[in-house]
């Protein structure tokens, strides 16, 4: 059975990669003013932040509906007997529900929820596309990755809470107070949703040199096969030291990655997150 992996830009994989798992994507669409983009396609992170800079407010960005995802189903299918799509989080987008709600009209086609985000989703599509590529069944591949779904790690360290504050997530006096102490919080997804889990003080490149040792010492049964180092911006002292705490831990393929504009629209500059599945002593 020739079987589809298929996501939302929302992946934030790059081209390469998309290329290297055979994933293909439906891109969200993010509006900056009166002007709506394709994410992946038509806007990039500079571009958010060129925005923001001059506009002082938010970029939007637009759930797909049911009828885009029917579509993108249809034409997908054309070539392949099944498809299993990777969706973003139901907790922070309602695009999940309307893909489930396409898929439902169509044969063999199968939405996961994945509870996650960015590089999170792109852990378990990855995982679909090697269980596919050895001839399972479609509903196998199906409930072997939503098994995975409770031990996906991804959280990520956030340098300044502008854009919180500008989505309505932060308060004004709790901003003030975190740029003046240099507080950076660690956001994690934990039922989809995300929260503040620790947060840490001081310049950015320690902070995630802190971060990561934190985050592999909690969740300290990794599957060392992958592991992603996605950030919207980052100093080389960032990368390197996400990079070199997943390399001491034995990860066998780091891979780094920016994250798309969606993502950036709500996180801002110098967010920086490492991601991997942590259910190390399964076989999978």
């Amino acid at each position: 059975m020739k079987i589809a992996i298929t996501a939302e830009s929302t992946i934030d994989l790059t081209k390469e990669l998309l290329e290297k798992f055979d994933i293909k994507t439906i891109p969200f669409q993010v509006i900056l003013g009166d002007v709506q983009y394709k994410d992946g396609e038509e806007v990039s992170p500079s571009d958010i932040f060129k925005f923001v800079e001059e506009k002082k407010v938010l970029p939007k960005t637009s759930a797909l509906n049911k009828e885009q995802y029917y579509n993108f189903f249809n034409e997908v299918k054309k070539d392949y007997d099944g498809i299993i799509h990777f969706s973003l989080s139901s907790g922070l987008s309602s695009s999940c529900q309307n893909a489930m709600d396409a898929a439902h009209s169509l044969e063999n086609v199968y939405v996961v929820d994945t509870l996650s985000l960015s590089t999170g989703i792109a852990l378990l599509a990855i995982y679909a596309r090697k269980l596919a590529d050895q001839d399972l069944e479609l509903k196998e591949v199906y409930n072997k990755v939503v098994e995975r779904i409770p031990n996906l790690q991804a959280s990520f360290i956030i340098e300044k809470l502008n854009y919180l504050h500008k989505g309505g997530r932060c308060s004004a006096l709790a901003l003030l107070g975190a740029n003046i102490m240099r507080i950076r919080p660690q956001i994690w997804l934990k039922d989809g949703k995300m929260s503040v889990h620790k947060k840490y003080v001081g310049k950015i490149e320690k902070v995630i040199e802190n971060y990561c040792n934190d985050v592999l010492n909690e969740f300290n049964n990794p599957d060392l096969d992958v592991a992603f180092v996605t950030y919207t911006t980052a100093t080389e002292g960032m990368i390197e030291n996400a990079k070199k705490a997943l390399k001491e831990k034995g990860f066998k393929n780091i891979y780094e990655t920016v994250a798309g504009a969606t993502i950036t629209s709500h996180c801002g500059e110098h967010t920086l997150g490492i991601l991997y599945l942590n259910d190390g002593s399964d076989n999978h």
